[in-house]
């Protein structure tokens, strides 16, 4: 395997939460809000806000379930899926309250995408393989949907709108692969397409890079990739002892640092990307 673009020295916790209260505890969704502060979902269904400049933490809201990705809205709203009450939930800008939002049809919602252009709130749903896996649809008012591409997926998970907003990239982790859902201009889901395969070992979340090049992260082994078309598949930065980086699932830009959740710490990693081209 080629050398990593990054050496590990590019990144550091940003922020401990193992003796905090609350407790950072096994963070799987990480999200920016619009005031720069970086949100996480923990596994005891905490909803947490972590300052700018990685000075506090403060708990936001909670489902007393376990949450998985979390997304905003440009209103501050923040969506969460929750793995123990298969639904999502949602926090209220407005209000400061957690509120369960939608659940209709859903096993193991993953992780949300905001569409504000056309009204939707897309989730995966993580079931495994079978007919009823794969990405669900909500009206982001109401809350009403059901399935929306039902194509058998091998695992869905980590999601990300793609450039221009005309289709979703998906990682598939039992698969090991990224794949692409066009969203087609009636508003249904196109056949699905393979992007990127062979990202060894269980990819989970995915993010797209200012040049529109994705990253990949993976829980197995404690590393980060990244695509782009000319280049194909490099390791961005990998943590052979998974401390700094701790099986990271997902992973958020902020300016020129990539923020990371990591289920197998307490802890979010800053990643500084200036020495990459």
């Amino acid at each position: 395997m080629a050398k990593p673009l990054l050496e590990m020295s590019a990144a550091k916790v940003f922020f401990d939460g193992i003796f905090t209260s609350p407790r950072v505890a096994h963070p799987e969704g990480v999200a920016i809000h619009r005031d720069g502060s970086i949100w996480c979902g923990t596994e005891t269904g905490d909803l947490l806000r972590l300052a700018a400049d990685g000075s506090s933490v403060e708990r936001m809201g909670g489902t007393e379930g376990f949450l998985l990705g979390i997304a905003f809205d440009s209103a501050g709203n923040c969506f969460a899926c929750d793995l123990r009450h298969s639904a999502i939930f949602r926090w209220n800008a407005g209000t400061g309250h957690m509120e369960r939002f939608a659940s209709a049809g859903i096993r193991v919602p993953n992780y949300p995408i905001v569409d504000e252009t056309r009204g939707w709130l897309y989730v995966s749903d993580s079931v495994g393989e079978d007919n009823r896996s794969g990405i669900f649809r909500f009206d982001l008012k109401a809350g009403e949907g059901g399935l929306w591409c039902s194509e058998t997926m091998a695992f869905a998970n980590g999601m990300a709108m793609a450039p221009g907003g005309n289709g979703l990239y998906l990682v598939e982790s039992h698969a090991a692969c990224v794949s692409y859902v066009p969203i087609r201009a009636d508003g249904t889901a196109g056949p699905r397409q393979l992007v990127v395969d062979r990202v060894n070992n269980v990819p989970d979340g995915v993010a797209v890079g200012p040049d529109g090049s994705l990253f990949i992260s993976c829980y197995e082994p404690s590393r980060i990739y990244r695509w782009r078309k000319d280049s194909g598949l490099e390791v961005l930065i990998e943590d052979p002892a998974a401390t700094t980086l701790a099986h990271p699932t997902n992973i958020a830009f902020k300016g020129d640092k990539l923020y990371t959740a990591n289920l197998g710490r307490w802890h979010i990693t800053e990643i500084d990307l200036r020495a990459i081209s």
